[in-house]
Parts: C-alpha cells; sequence; structure tokens
C-alpha cells in the first residue's frame, strides 16, 4: 500500500499539502470516508500547533468524531510512538479549553464544532492510520491503550490501528472491488445445537462457546460484517462497554442476556459435531463479535459462557439484504431503517407511485432501483425527502444534517400528515437543481468552506428559496406550497435565478457571520453557525436587502419586477410552518 499510495499522492490533487503526510491523511479521507476535495481540505489540521492531532472528521450520520494520526511510513514495521501521540492528544482533549491554547487557528476551529456534537452523545474514534504495521511490543501497548480509553469514566473514546493489512482492505471495499469469502468451520457441542428447514431454507441453531468466537475469522477487519448494516461502533459505545461488562462479570448469563447472532452463508453442512459453512457474513451482531473479540482474553477464560447463532444458507443477494435489514433493530441510530415500514411511510409510497407511475419511491438504505424500467427524474429517497420537508416546511435546514433527529423525535411531525406526491416530486427537483450546483466547478462563487459542509449546508440554499417566496408575497409568517412555487418558477423562467439568488444569500450570510464573530475577537466554526438557528435569521436578512437593493442595482429594477411577477402566488398557497422544535 506505501508505494500505491505515494504514487497516488504525488498527483496534482494532492500539491495544495505541503508534505507527503499531510498528502496521506488527505489520502485516507479521500479515499476511505469518501469526502471530496473541499471536506478533506477542511478536515486537515496538521501543522505547526496541530497538538498532536493531523485531522478531524465530524461523521454527523454515524455521530462520530474520527480524530486521525497518520504516520506515513516505508518500513514494515513501527513502534509504541505512534501509539503514544495519540493517547497524548486523548488526554488533551479532555480539557477542550486548555487544548485551544496554542491550537492553530483550524484545529481551534474543529475543537469548538467538535466541543458541540459531543454534548449530542457523539462517539469518538481515534484512528491511527499507517502503512507500516506494529511491533509485537506495541501492540501488547494497543490493547492496554484501547482499554484504558474505552473504560475511562471522564471521555471514553475507541482507539483503531488502521495498519498497513486493514487499510488494503478498507481501500478494497471503498472500491468495491473485493468480496470477501470466509469459509470456516464450527465444532458443535452436541445437544446444543439444532438442524431445520424453513420455506426450503436450511438453518442451523446452535449454542456457541464464546472462547470460539474469537476464532472466527474477519472480525479485526471488518470482512465478516460486509452486509451488515454498519460496521463496529468501538469498544467505547455505551452497549458495547456492557457487552464487555457481562463478559468480564456476568459470563454465565450471556446465552441469556443476548439477543443472538444472524449469519448468512452460500452453503453449509454438519457432520460428525462440526458445521462447515461457505462465504460467511455476520448480519447482525458486528457490536457482539467485535466487543467479543476485543475481551478476547477474558471471553477465552469464560467457563459455561455462550451466545446464540442463526446460520441460514442463503445463496440471493437481494434476500440476504433482506434479512440484513430486517434483522437490525437494535439501536437508535437505526431510526430511518426502522422508519421503512410505518404505515405513514408505506401510504406516501404508494400515493407517489400510483401518480407517476413511471416512478418509484425508496423506503429502504441500499435498495437498488432498475433504471431501466423507471424514470429517473421519478426516483425519490425517504431520507432526502425527511431532509427536505425539515428544511421546507419546518423552516429548520439547521436539523437536516441529522438522521436520527428526524426520523426519531420529528418523525410524526414529518411523516404522519397527508402530503401530496406533486410535492414530494417538487422538493425533489429543487433540491436536485441546487445540489447540482455544489460540485467542484463552484458555478455560485461559494465559499470554500460552505463548499466543506456539502451533505448538509445545501438544505439551507433549499431553505432560502422558500425564503425568497415569503419576502417577495409579503408572507413572512407562512411556508409556501412546493408543487406551486416550483411551478411558478418554472413558467416564469426563474428557476435558475432564485436557486442562484438562494446561494448567493447564503454565502453572503456566512460570511457576514464570520466577520461580524472575528471582529469581536472570537473563533467563527462555520459547521456551528450552519446548525444555530442565527443562520436562519442571517439568511433570512440577507434576502431582505437584497431585494431592497435591487432597486439600486443596474437592471434590479426589471428583475424585481420579474420576480414579483413570477413568483406570485395566492394566500392559500401558503400554510403555517410545521412545529419542529
Amino acid at each position: 500500500m506505501y508505494q500505491k499510495i505515494h504514487d497516488e499522492i504525488s498527483q496534482d490533487s494532492y500539491k495544495i499539502y505541503p508534505n507527503d503526510g499531510q498528502r496521506f491523511v488527505a489520502w485516507y479521507l479521500r479515499n476511505i470516508h469518501i469526502l471530496d476535495t473541499f471536506e478533506t481540505k477542511d478536515c486537515i489540521t496538521d501543522g505547526a500547533g496541530d497538538k498532536q492531532i493531523d485531522a478531524i472528521y465530524i461523521d454527523n450520520q454515524s455521530s462520530t468524531v474520527y480524530i486521525i494520526q497518520g504516520k506515513f511510513y516505508g518500513g514494515d514495521t513501527v513502534d509504541s510512538g505512534p501509539l503514544r501521540e495519540v493517547l497524548a492528544s486523548w488526554v488533551q482533549i479532555k480539557d477542550l479549553v486548555h487544548l485551544q491554547d496554542g491550537a492553530n487557528h483550524k484545529l481551534q476551529v474543529k475543537i469548538n464544532e467538535m466541543a458541540a456534537v459531543l454534548d449530542d452523545d457523539y462517539e469518538i474514534c481515534f484512528e491511527l492510520i499507517m502503512t507500516s504495521s506494529l511491533t509485537d511490543a506495541a501492540k501488547s501497548d494497543l490493547e492496554r491503550f484501547q482499554r484504558e480509553l474505552a473504560e475511562s469514566e471522564t471521555l471514553s473514546a475507541n482507539l483503531v490501528v488502521v495498519d498497513n493489512e486493514m487499510l488494503k482492505f478498507k481501500y478494497d471495499e471503498a472500491l468495491n472491488r473485493s468480496r470477501p469469502y470466509i469459509n470456516h468451520e464450527f465444532q458443535l457441542e452436541p445437544g446444543k445445537y439444532m438442524e431445520l428447514t424453513i420455506g426450503g431454507t436450511k438453518a442451523a441453531i446452535v449454542a456457541l462457546p464464546l472462547k470460539d468466537c474469537v476464532k472466527i475469522p474477519g472480525v479485526k477487519d471488518g470482512s465478516l460484517f460486509r452486509k451488515n448494516v454498519r460496521q463496529s461502533l468501538g469498544s467505547g459505545n455505551k452497549v458495547n462497554k456492557g457487552i464487555a461488562r457481562t463478559i468480564k462479570k456476568d459470563a454465565g448469563d450471556f446465552f441469556f442476556l443476548h439477543n443472538g447472532i444472524t449469519a448468512i452463508c452460500s452453503h453449509m453442512s454438519v457432520h460428525d459435531n462440526r458445521l462447515s459453512v461457505k462465504e460467511l457474513n455476520v448480519v447482525n451482531g458486528c457490536q457482539s463479535l467485535s466487543t467479543i473479540f476485543s475481551s478476547g482474553e477474558a471471553a477465552k477464560k469464560a467457563e459455561d459462557a455462550y451466545i446464540l447463532f442463526r446460520f441460514y444458507e442463503i445463496e440471493d443477494p437481494d434476500r440476504a439484504d433482506k434479512i440484513s435489514t430486517s434483522t437490525n433493530s437494535q439501536s437508535a441510530v437505526k431510526a430511518r431503517d426502522l422508519r421503512s415500514n410505518d404505515k405513514a411511510v408505506l401510504a406516501m409510497k404508494r400515493a407517489y407511485e400510483q401518480f407517476y407511475t413511471d416512478g418509484y419511491f425508496i423506503t429502504k438504505r441500499g435498495e437498488s432501483v432498475d433504471q431501466v424500467r423507471y424514470n429517473t427524474a421519478h426516483i425519490v429517497n425517504l431520507t432526502d425527502l425527511g431532509k427536505q420537508l425539515i428544511a421546507w416546511h419546518s423552516q429548520r435546514p439547521t436539523i437536516s444534517y441529522s438522521e436520527t433527529k428526524i426520523f426519531d423525535k420529528y418523525f410524526d411531525q414529518l411523516f404522519h400528515r397527508d402530503y401530496e406526491p406533486e410535492n414530494v416530486q417538487a422538493l425533489h427537483e429543487m433540491f436536485t437543481a441546487i445540489y447540482g450546483k455544489w460540485g467542484k466547478e463552484n458555478p455560485m462563487g461559494l465559499n470554500e468552506t460552505l463548499l466543506a459542509m456539502k451533505a448538509y449546508a445545501p438544505y439551507h440554499q433549499l431553505y432560502a428559496v422558500s425564503v425568497i417566496f415569503c419576502e417577495v408575497n409579503r408572507m413572512n409568517d407562512s411556508v409556501p406550497n412546493p408543487s406551486v412555487a416550483l411551478k411558478k418558477m418554472t413558467a416564469s423562467g426563474l428557476m435558475e435565478q432564485v436557486i442562484d439568488t438562494a446561494g448567493t444569500c447564503l454565502n453572503m450570510a456566512m460570511e457576514a457571520a464570520s466577520s461580524e464573530t472575528t471582529d469581536h475577537g472570537k473563533i467563527f466554526v462555520p459547521q456551528n453557525w450552519i446548525k444555530s438557528k442565527a443562520s436562519l435569521k442571517d439568511v433570512r436578512m440577507m434576502i431582505k436587502q437584497y431585494l431592497a437593493s435591487l432597486k439600486m442595482m443596474p437592471g434590479g429594477k426589471e428583475l424585481l419586477t420579474r420576480l414579483n411577477g413570477g413568483l406570485t402566488m395566492e394566500k392559500e398557497d401558503f400554510e403555517a410552518r410545521w412545529t419542529a422544535d
């Protein structure tokens, strides 16, 4: 991997970074965390005053703060030095106020952003990335450090070492170029397993000793969980800490306290108390098996400790994905997936697909759609719709970044109401037009900091479009009907003008807020601003000022006349804001 990465970071796109160390971290963010150029640049904190923190990436969808330290070495092994650097940064993070003293500006901004999300119970994951492997002594230190971080009462965290082996797997997985073929044989105990066939499908129910779970391949690098809806959350996760505690203190009751593991394979057979499986994948139980693996020594010593395993022989990949989705319902981050079968969602799906007979309403994450059978312009997504609804109807794009809040706390307000298919389509078309302007070409001339927030800042632009309609129609306390708004923009030929104006006003609002903050000697954190209600007031004020200034600009009066004529709507085309906070 060292030579491959060395060659790739020699390309022009990485020359914006001053050294190979930063280029390596940037490569990891782009290729493993799949960030774009602007998002990657925003995460890098390496340099003078970096406090041994090379990058901080805050993943709002997984509610995880990734603190990254990179070591780009060409040698085969490294000692414990980099691990101690990670430990030192963890100690500093316990006191964020003190950490900011002497930190460079980029790190100061990230510290403020990190402090805000930690109040929302985000997990912390330290990633030590390198192109070498740890020495045996360093591996021993790693276990000790992982335990220290996970068991901390003041700030628990997860420490993951992405060495050469794991780096290669993550890279191949990100490119979807490798399919793990894990074949394994389980030793079964008489009287503790059962074979059965249900609906023509072979299955086996097994009480497996915890000590045997440690031997299952593919746990460390995550390849065993390819079809799982998520990878390990680390030993610092609250649920996983509880599992580890049970292993150490109440292993005899583990079988009764745990829901069990669901695994699929392409072929299985039982002979002489041995279960042989091919192409094994665990679709429910990633957290449990990862925790058992990290508590390996305790698991090996646990007497009379078992866990329930369900093995299914499944060859159809679509059926395997369905089983993966259906069996995962144990944690709050699954709110989005659990809502896919809600009656209100199914009713919305049915109404949309009946109205748009060539369309498809995606309700399940990862669901594939036949691009030939359906009109791609009429393919909408439940996740995107939730974010659009709260940005437009609730006027709270400040929440659009959080799927958990949308599909948990605010789900009833957003989805338990009749909603016309034309409005679903209108939000989809408007947001598609907006999002298309957030690429590398940057046609709206947005600030790079905004572009780094591409995952959620465009919903502020969607909100700004609705505000423009409110201002033109003097309906400040109401929300325009999306389908009527779209028809008005389309009929008048003002669609691109309105979208560009919304983007310009968003950009100006953020820059004005930044100037005001720094003028007062404070640190401006764009990510915190975009998630605050202050951003809504700033955007609305900037739109008011922009429309008022048109009278003074060359050609402005003509444009204002077009806007007033083309965007005028009836009072009944507006409704009250949906409450979201």
